[in-house]
């Protein structure tokens, strides 16, 4: 079912609907070299493979990381003689860098029209003379409708297809393979196929693919993004995000991506990122229990953890939020950044040394608890920086409305105000 031309493709019409940037290409046989970036089974191979049958190109498929600089040199020699070629390099960014040196001037002389196919983000794992002369496009899942078309072309092509087998699949089972394919076309078709297969033909003739037959042939639901993958990191990003905009059904999604992925680490970690740059002094309880729900989920395990976890991402997307501590480190840590350290004043030197009062260390320092309140009037940051400012208190809770308060009287007390 491999596509032989552009009007084959399922979906990425971004990329090869009429008008669009490869298309456009196609159309003028004005091909440059590119990597095609997205999770697996979503059109990359099959997209090289309609640029050449659209072109006319020789189309050769090698894989970065398992072939050897000797099977570049076969797709160069036939390059040489042919004009151009164009190359499918799977696993492009496991290219190393004896492959890359042979490779790029081949690439500089367009006798090689390089296709990379990715599933890690090329930004990150692509080398920069590599990236620098290709461009760069991203496939996305296939949507439902798109997988629709594509399953329904597969059962009744009989060239290429299942379409020569008296085969019938039920709707509920299409939509079960659909659903579990999550995007990959190409488990759905393994699946559809091992299930045309394998199954027998009833009494009529007719092989009758159904739900249950579909979930024995594909039998575990894809979820997009290994640990170390790109994919994760997306998954990871949304989570955070969605908690601190409050979306408790978009949090909870996110968790069951990540629960289902099994990395207990990351979430632990994450979440409790979560709660003290997100929610912080605006509920600060909320953040200690945050802390409490990781700690009791790295004690369950899975998948009891999920309960805790799941209590504690709740708790966060509904409390109010302040990401006002964050910000004050931040501003303080720019301000070091630009140099700006000023000499500690002298009554606040280490003065427990015999010696330290000579240097006047510690000799005009004023203990707060000696005074009403607990507090004294007196100078700590360094002459240079007396008037910096890096807390900026919001109020979006009980909490940090009474801190905010508490750090208004202060200020204007130090500043002899009060």
């Amino acid at each position: 079912m491999r596509p032989r031309s552009l009007e084959e493709v399922v979906g990425q019409q971004h990329l090869i609907g009429p008008g669009k940037i490869i298309w456009r290409m196609v159309e003028a046989k004005m091909l440059s070299s590119m990597i095609l970036y997205g999770p697996p089974g979503t059109g990359k191979t099959s997209i090289a493979s309609a640029i050449a049958g659209s072109t006319k190109y020789a189309l050769r498929t090698l894989n970065a990381a398992t072939d050897t600089k000797k099977d570049l040199q076969v797709v160069a020699e036939e390059a040489k003689m042919s004009g151009t070629v164009i190359l499918l390099l799977d696993e492009i960014h496991r290219l190393d860098k004896a492959k890359q040196d042979f490779l790029l001037p081949h690439l500089e002389n367009g006798r090689i029209i390089l296709i990379g196919a990715t599933t890690e983000n090329p930004y990150i794992t692509i080398n920069p003379a590599i990236r620098s002369r290709t461009q760069i496009f991203e496939v996305h899942p296939l949507t439902i409708d798109d997988m629709t078309a594509a399953i329904d072309r597969a059962v009744s092509d009989p060239e290429r297809g299942l379409g020569k087998l008296p085969l019938e699949l039920d709707e509920d089972a299409k939509q079960q393979l659909i659903l579990t394919a999550n995007g990959d076309l190409r488990s759905a078709l393994n699946g559809l196929e091992l299930a045309a297969r394998s199954t027998a033909p009833g009494d009529d003739g007719v092989i009758h693919l159904t739900s249950q037959v579909i979930a024995e042939s594909i039998q575990q639901r894809r979820i997009a993004g290994d640990k170390d993958g790109d994919a994760h990191y997306d998954v990871i990003s949304a989570f955070q995000k969605s908690i601190r905009g409050s979306d408790t059904d978009a949090a909870l999604h996110y968790l069951a991506r990540l629960v289902e992925m099994g990395d207990l680490p990351i979430i632990a970690r994450r979440l409790m990122v979560i709660a003290y740059e997100d929610i912080g002094l605006a509920n600060p309880p909320a953040c200690e229990r945050a802390v409490a729900a990781v700690q009791a989920a790295q004690q369950l395990g899975f998948p009891e953890a999920r309960i805790p976890l799941a209590n504690a991402v709740i708790e966060l997307c509904l409390s109010p939020k302040s990401n006002s501590a964050i910000a004050a480190i931040d501003s303080a840590l720019a301000r070091l950044a630009k140099g700006n350290t000023g000499e500690i004043p002298a009554h606040l030197k280490d003065a427990h040394y015999a010696g330290a009062k000579k240097l006047g260390h510690g000799v005009t320092y004023r203990y707060p608890h000696d005074f009403p309140e607990d507090w004294v009037r007196q100078q700590y940051l360094p002459d240079r920086l007396q008037n910096d400012r890096y807390y900026q208190p919001k109020q979006n809770g009980t909490f940090e409305t009474a801190y905010a308060k508490q750090y208004q009287r202060l200020l204007q007390a130090q500043r002899g105000r009060q």
